[in-house]
């Protein structure tokens, strides 16, 4: 028994998008430590004997803090060896997997990352919104809707001044900011998506103009977990025109 940990990219939350080198990760695990996010339809990768705990973290739930979840990863690898931890979309987007990793090697355990498909790309592609195209967006940029310190990020003041595409992870909580950032550049009218459960069967979006979102988010009952998309390339969502002339209609009610 060797203690190993490998970070797995468990993909944005339909199970088919894990990497086929993850699942032979999960194949090989003797723990595995899944998020919140994580498909659980994945545990069935594990060998039957394969012990799995979740250590999850969302805001208002309880769970546990990173440096338990480090400390947890080391004595779990020394008591049992190869511990997987997989996480949602890619254990280097926001995920902390460096941080874990880093952990490990601290105490001699070998570890090993495998790449995930991150919701920043596979969420707005599952609603047929491409975070680059060419004549409409160059680059993309993905940010966290909060900062360690509960701030919005300074990058996303740059952000809002750019033609590129904006894709925030985590916003949900700071939506009403966000909106009022681009309100205060004057890119109030850009397009705007909000997916919320990407890529799985209950995936829902909101499509409307930024400066509108807050009350349609509101007012269709979307809420976290979500991603949310910021440009013109929103307007190429295959219902965009619809859902827009909808929205109006309906807020004029």
């Amino acid at each position: 028994m060797q203690p190993k940990l490998t970070l797995v990219g468990a993909g944005p939350g339909d199970g088919e998008l894990i990497t086929l080198k993850g699942i032979r990760a999960l194949q090989q695990a003797d723990v595995v430590l899944y998020d919140d996010l994580v498909n659980t339809a994945l545990l069935d990768f594990a060998p039957v004997n394969a012990e799995r705990m979740y250590v999850g973290k969302r805001i208002g739930r309880a769970s546990l803090s990173q440096e338990q979840i480090n400390e947890l990863i080391v004595r779990l690898a020394q008591e049992h060896g190869h511990v997987v931890r997989l996480k949602g979309g890619d254990s280097y987007v926001f995920g902390r997997g460096y941080e874990e990793l880093q952990y490990a090697r601290d105490y001699n355990i070998p570890g090993e990352v495998v790449p995930g498909v991150s919701s920043c790309l596979a969420v707005p592609a599952s609603q047929g919104i491409p975070v680059t195209c060419r004549g409409v967006s160059e680059s993309f940029w993905v940010i966290t809707g909060t900062t360690r310190h509960g701030d919005l990020s300074d990058d996303l003041l740059l952000a809002a001044q750019s033609n590129a595409t904006v894709v925030v992870l985590m916003g949900m909580h700071k939506l009403d900011k966000i909106c009022t950032m681009y309100n205060h550049f004057g890119r109030g009218h850009l397009p705007m998506a909000v997916v919320q459960n990407g890529t799985r069967a209950d995936e829902r979006c909101v499509v409307g103009q930024v400066w509108e979102m807050p009350r349609l988010v509101a007012a269709q009952g979307v809420g976290a977990p979500a991603v949310i998309i910021i440009g013109e390339v929103v307007a190429l969502h295959p219902s965009f025109v619809r859902e827009y002339a909808r929205n109006l209609a309906v807020e004029s009610l």
